[in-house]
């Protein structure tokens, strides 16, 4: 289960409602793909201090490495590879609470201990991905969940 996280006094679920309009009103009138993601990437990244937040577009047949925080990423991953691959291939959110422990786990990063990878879609086809690692086990719930999964649904509407 994942630890209550609270930064400068607020919740997780408090910190997200808070962002959430910010990001809405950061993306409602600017319609470049790669501008939103990093803007999106800084915002989550700034809000939690999470150890490496970023987005991997889809390219042919391929995950190819786009806007990021964090340290050196890996450039470009195979459909049902690794965390991101298996998000892409299902088409749902992933959470793995010890990456260590997922089979076919791409160590980028020694220092990653927990991850979530949310599908970005336009329409029915899986556009990107928006890829979340903590250097702490258990991170990331349902509360997540839920808030990622509303953020990746912004790039739907532009």
């Amino acid at each position: 289960m994942a630890e209550k996280l609270i930064i400068q006094g607020n919740s997780k679920e408090e910190l997200y409602q808070t962002l959430f309009p910010q990001l809405v009103s950061l993306m409602e009138d600017e319609s470049d793909t790669i501008a939103n993601m990093a803007n999106i990437s800084a915002c989550l990244w700034e809000t939690f201090r999470f150890w490496w937040v970023g987005f991997y577009r889809v390219v042919q047949d391929e995950l190819v490495l786009g806007p990021f925080q964090g340290p050196l990423a890996c450039t470009r991953i195979r459909k049902g590879r690794g965390v991101c691959g298996t998000a892409w291939e299902r088409r749902e959110t992933v959470i793995v609470p010890d990456v260590e422990l997922f089979p076919g786990h791409i160590a980028c990063s020694s220092a990653s201990r927990s991850e979530i990878v949310v599908p970005v879609f336009n329409g029915d086809e899986v556009v990107a991905v928006l890829d979340i690692d903590s250097e702490h086990l258990a991170t990331f719930d349902e509360t997540d969940k839920l808030w990622l999964e509303r953020i990746a649904a912004l790039f739907a509407r532009n």
